[in-house]
Order: structure tokens, then C-alpha cells, then sequence
């Protein structure tokens, strides 16, 4: 279950502890971050585990109407459980946006298509250069950012000169989840652009609600667990992790010379030592002799 939802929040170590309690007598783990902003995680369990947990995020103050997306696997998605308090739910570094107060207008799933297709409309993706690398919708921006800390200076060198250069109706920016768009059409308001719309639900919606044969989405869905990627029906994808450098590895790429398990990728092959790969192989090694013996590594 992927969830987020802006709302003021008080009492929050005690609310941390409430739900670390709750999430571990129903089996769940992932990651639940909390902020004086509102509440951002993604997490996997049973079923009642994961409901009760949603169920008690829906009573808070300001969340009754807290959205949802699920999506099935087989086995556990997250080796761990974390419950955190943090400064931003979603870290951009602009403490003064708050889409709370201001966001950008809401496109449900079934309208996107038609707003996206519009040649007077521009279209960006607010993710990592990584996550648009899997998979993404056809014409959109790729800001080419690390972090999502890089959008704002983006938003200002290159989106604004563009927008002043074009002059579009519209402005439509999209993410896994919707929380990453929220926050930056509110930031987009903030600095005086109009007509600011946002995918509802982010990426994850629009797979479960519209249907391949009449999709615009093309490729597949870097998610944030051990999945990595998710097709269109919301089922594990192709690509893998490199536990060296931590990027999506596609199946084309795993045929490449620089490809090790657990040791390089296209990505990283010139970014680490000797002494790193050492390391790396030796891990690989002992997650092999863990699998063998039926165990888990958390390497």
C-alpha cells in the first residue's frame, strides 16, 4: 500500500510509536514518514495488517479521505520496518510551500490522456532521472534530477524561461504516487505560474484504473521496494537493483560485459575501487549461501 496526505499534524512522537506498535502486531513493515506536513509511507503485510494500519491513518485529523493504492506480491516487498519523524514528508528543501494551503488543480486517471495530448499543454515529470529511465509517459520533460531537493533550481533555469519562451495553457506534472506533483504544483504557484494541473494518484493510479490497450504510459514503474519496477497490471516488472550503485537494472542491461550481480552495472562501472568490488563480491557471496540455506540477507 502506497499513501500519502498533507494536513497539519501535532503529537507526532507519540503517534510514531502508536503506529510502529500497530504496524508490527499486523506483520507490516516498510517505511512510514511523518511530518508537522502530513503523512507519507509505503508499506506491505497481510491484508488486515495493512487495513488496520490505513485504518488508523484515516482517523486523524485532516485525513479521513486519505487515498490509497495497493497492489499484490507474493512475498514480503520490505525487509524492514521503519517509522520516522522527519522535517518534510517528501524533501524538496522549501519549508514555506505547503499543499495544504495551495496545490495545483487535481486530473483524475480518465481525464490525464486528454490533457496530456493537448499540444498547448507541457507535460513534466517531477521524478528521478532513474525512475524516467524505466518507464514514462511518451513527450514528457525529464528535469534530469538526482534528488528531489535539485526541482526547485530546475523549475527556475530551465522550466521558467521555457514557459515564458512557449506560453502553454497548462503546466501537467506527474509521479509514482502524487505526492511529488502535489508538492511542486504548490511550489509552482508559489512562484506566480498558472494553470497548474497534477496526475491524481500519481502513476500507480493511473496503471490500476486505465486499461493497457488505451494507455499512454509507456514502459514500465520504478517503485521504492524489492520489486523495483511494476508493469501495467501492477505485477513485479523486468528490471533488477544493482546492489552496487542501488539504480534499476533492465534486462538489456544485465546482458552487458560491465553487468556483475551485486558487483557493477552500466551505471557504476566507473565509480568505485578495486577494493569496493572486493567488497561487493564477497557480499554477493554470502547472499548466494544465504539463498542456498533458505535465508534472507539483508545485503
Amino acid at each position: 500500500m502506497a499513501f500519502y496526505g498533507f494536513t497539519a499534524m501535532e503529537g507526532l512522537p507519540a503517534l510514531q510509536q502508536e503506529l510502529k506498535a500497530l504496524a508490527e502486531q499486523g506483520s507490516v513493515r516498510g517505511t512510514i514518514l511523518l511530518a508537522e506536513e502530513g503523512v507519507n509511507g509505503t508499506i506491505s503485510g497481510p491484508d488486515a495488517g495493512v487495513t488496520a494500519v490505513l485504518d488508523r491513518l484515516r482517523q486523524l485529523p485532516g485525513l479521513g479521505g486519505l487515498e490509497a493504492k495497493f497492489s499484490r506480491a507474493e512475498q514480503q516487498t520490505f525487509h524492514r520496518l521503519k517509522v520516522r519523524l522527519k522535517r518534510e514528508i517528501v524533501t524538496m528543501g522549501c519549508p514555506t510551500v505547503k499543499p495544504a494551503e495551495q496545490v495545483g488543480t487535481y486530473v483524475p486517471p480518465e481525464q490525464w490522456d486528454a490533457l496530456i495530448a493537448d499540444p498547448d499543454t507541457l507535460v513534466v515529470d517531477t521524478r528521478n532521472r532513474y525512475e524516467v529511465e524505466v518507464g514514462s509517459f511518451a513527450g514528457a520533460i525529464d528535469p534530469g534530477t538526482e534528488s528531489f531537493r535539485e526541482f526547485p533550481a530546475w523549475v527556475e533555469q530551465t522550466l521558467r524561461p521555457l514557459v515564458e519562451e512557449t506560453q502553454p495553457k497548462a503546466i501537467a506534472m506527474f509521479c509514482t504516487g502524487g505526492i511529488r506533483c502535489e508538492k511542486s504544483t504548490a511550489y509552482l504557484l508559489q512562484q506566480g505560474f498558472e494553470n497548474v494541473h497534477h496526475l491524481q494518484g500519481g502513476i500507480l493510479k493511473y496503471l490500476e484504473e486505465i486499461p493497457e490497450e488505451r494507455s499512454s504510459w509507456q514502459g514500465e514503474c520504478y517503485v521504492f521496494d524489492q520489486r523495483v519496477s511494476v508493469n501495467h497490471q501492477l505485477q513485479p516488472g523486468s528490471y533488477s537493483l544493482c546492489h552496487a550503485c542501488g539504480l534499476p537494472v533492465s534486462p538489456a542491461q544485465r546482458l552487458e560485459p560491465s553487468y556483475r550481480e551485486g558487483i557493477s552495472c552500466p551505471h557504476c562501472i566507473d565509480r568505485f575501487s578495486d577494493a569496493d568490488r572486493e567488497r561487493f563480491a564477497e557480499r554477493q557471496r554470502q547472499m548466494h549461501l544465504a539463498r542456498e540455506r533458505g535465508q534472507q540477507h539483508l545485503g
